[in-house]
């Protein structure tokens, strides 16, 4: 399959290309596009066989339930059967953005787009290109990461074009993404809202909108058919193995010293300030300074390493304020295991 390429960025969106891409979702066929989160890979929600080619091209399991993107408020009600009146206060402050819903569902998106399940996670994204080709389809487009399955999540065209090239249709080449992380999953089906996965809408900001909002206990781990992407599988994993290190500055630098003398080859995943305790040949990426730099960077450094250059990626550990929690959980969905030091 040959994978079309159209590059155009936020201040250029070119409606011919535009409307040839979404001519592709129309007829059954999966485009890449970017999104303020991560990119996605998006098909008809309404076509289960465009559908089944997401999880094809991703090797996705097929229980594990995708978000429908949609283009405004109004496209969203066509979608389910009920909104919560929290709901709608949180439309008002965070939609368009990185937040997903999930509400019970009507039959307007083919089955599996849902996994079988009765309710339905639907978003409306905030980047122009992306609403710029859900309104040209006309319809939900149904978008998981455009990445292979269990792979960091993609933050630039480039890494779909590495995990994808030649088994999608098209790809829209927007730059890089903002957030860098996938949105936040909110179950809306109870009167309390509860988190199903964090992202780039905080707890915090949540609970100023809604009041209280609980935390899913299967964000650790979840045995069950998943409500939301990226609570049951393995996801995020680099090439290499990756750890995570928790302890002082000081024994992070001396695990790592103790590594590279036994043979190892290290790969040293780092904030900006803790890179300063590194000799500058070490072989190492830096996310940033900020948590939101961290974010926003995370899934390009976690793609940085091959497995040419390092054996194993050791990785410190950052505070779960705002933004942090979801940094942490992609990092622990991510690693092999915890060092504690």
């Amino acid at each position: 399959m040959h994978t079309k390429v159209w590059k155009m960025n936020l201040t250029n969106i070119l409606d011919q290309d535009i409307q040839e891409a979404a001519d592709m979702l129309k007829a059954g066929e999966v485009v890449a596009f970017p999104t303020e989160t991560v990119y996605g890979l998006g098909a008809d929600a309404t076509n289960a066989a465009a559908v089944r080619k997401i999880f094809a091209a991703k090797g996705r399991p097929q229980d594990n339930p995708l978000i429908a993107h949609v283009a405004s408020t109004e496209q969203l009600k066509e979608l389910v059967t009920f909104i919560p009146n929290y709901v709608y206060k949180l439309i008002e402050a965070f939609s368009p953005g990185p937040l997903t819903y999930i509400l019970p569902a009507n039959d307007y998106c083919a089955e599996n787009v849902k996994a079988g399940l009765s309710t339905i996670g639907v978003r409306i994204p905030s980047h122009p290109i992306a609403l710029a080709l859900i309104q040209g389809a006309g319809r939900p487009v149904a978008a998981p990461s455009a990445n292979v399955s269990g792979k960091p999540s993609p933050t630039a065209a480039g890494h779909v074009y590495e995990d994808l090239n030649g088994r999608i249709s098209g790809l829209i080449d927007g730059g890089q993404t903002g957030v860098g992380l996938e949105s936040t999953v909110i179950d809306c089906t109870g009167e309390i809202p509860v988190i199903l996965r964090p992202g780039g809408i905080t707890k915090e900001q949540l609970e100023l909108e809604a009041g209280t909002v609980m935390m899913d206990p299967g964000l650790v781990t979840s045995e069950d058919r998943p409500k939301a992407p990226g609570m049951k599988y393995k996801h995020y994993a680099p090439e290499v193995p990756l750890y995570l290190f928790t302890g002082s500055i000081s024994a992070f630098q001396d695990f790592v010293d103790k590594e590279i003398q036994a043979g190892s080859r290290i790969g040293v995943l780092v904030s900006d300030q803790t890179a300063g305790i590194f000799p500058e040949n070490t072989h190492m990426h830096k996310l940033g300074e900020t948590i939101e730099e961290i974010a926003s960077s995370l899934y390009d450094g976690l793609r940085f390493f091959k497995q040419a250059n390092v054996d194993k990626i050791i990785c410190e550990t950052f505070s779960e304020e705002g933004i942090g929690q979801a940094v942490m959980n992609r990092l622990r969905k991510a690693a092999v295991s915890v060092i504690e030091r």
